[in-house]
């Protein structure tokens, strides 16, 4: 227990900058972007201007959604597929650095007196706590920021509303800070398997090489195929076979499996074929 903290605390300690840099960015975007918008419209309104003449529509009371929807480049699309992109990209680097780093570090982890698969378990550790930490951020950023609109736009141009509200009205918030516990599990449950199979790809490239490869490439497109199986089965409205509870039952079936076998084949792969 003491190597898995001690491995998990290496992992955090050496992303720790990259993670600060992405919440930073989520920062100044979304702060920024919001204040500026808000400052255009209750300028415009203040001076009683038509729409024709500022070029976008002035809604007659302001709201904390309607803030949102209107600044969604930077609020949305760059800090949150940007830190998305980011942590899928590293759940990949998390173990090439190893590799590749200086007098290639991975030998030394091996050699540690602990079974090797609390190598891996760190790993998945350290990414799961980096995502659980953006979203936290985002959290409390939204509160932040639902308090800054009431600061900017006077209390006659605006209507109130929590950052529930806001978040359930954006797709893309509204399934990485679901409402209810059921979705969240879901939703990132699928993300905890997609960075299984991940892991998995990235260990039978390490343990075939050139060859390794293509075992990556085909065992992931056969677990994507596995996962999106059930899918494909209701959403096929003619086939009236199956229903909802059933496809449901198999989905999550599918989704255990994959997740059974990638793990049991990763902590296979770095005990018999990763060889130091």
């Amino acid at each position: 227990m003491n190597r898995y903290l001690k491995l998990v605390n290496m992992e955090i300690h050496r992303f720790r900058y990259i993670l600060a840099s992405l919440m930073v960015v989520t920062l100044l975007s979304q702060c920024g972007s919001l204040i500026w918008t808000l400052q255009r419209v209750v300028s415009a309104k203040e001076k009683g201007l038509s729409q024709a003449e500022v070029g976008f529509a002035i809604p007659k009371v302001l709201s904390f959604p309607w803030a949102i929807v209107n600044t969604k480049v930077w609020f949305i699309i760059l800090p949150i597929l940007l830190s998305i992109t980011v942590l899928v990209l590293y759940s990949i680097i998390i173990w090439y650095r190893d590799w590749f780093g200086r007098s290639t570090f991975i030998y030394r982890l091996l050699m540690l007196p602990s079974a090797r698969w609390v190598l891996y378990v760190s790993k998945l550790t350290a990414i799961l706590t980096f995502v659980l930490s953006m979203i936290a951020f985002q959290l409390v950023l939204l509160v932040g920021e639902n308090m800054l609109f009431k600061t900017i736009v006077p209390a006659g141009m605006r209507t109130d509303s929590t950052f529930v509200e806001a978040s359930t009205i954006i797709p893309v918030l509204d399934t990485l800070l679901p409402k209810q516990f059921e979705q969240f599990i879901y939703s990132y449950g699928l993300g905890i398997i997609g960075v299984i199979v991940i892991f998995t790809a990235v260990l039978l490239e390490r343990s075939y090489r050139r060859l390794g490869i293509l075992y990556a490439i085909g065992y992931s497109a056969a677990c994507v195929g596995v996962i999106l199986s059930p899918f494909i089965l209701g959403l096929d409205r003619s086939n009236s076979y199956w229903y909802p509870s059933e496809i449901y039952t198999m989905e999550l079936a599918a989704c255990l499996l994959i997740s059974v076998i990638s793990v049991c084949l990763g902590f296979w792969l770095l005990r018999k074929k990763i060889t130091v």
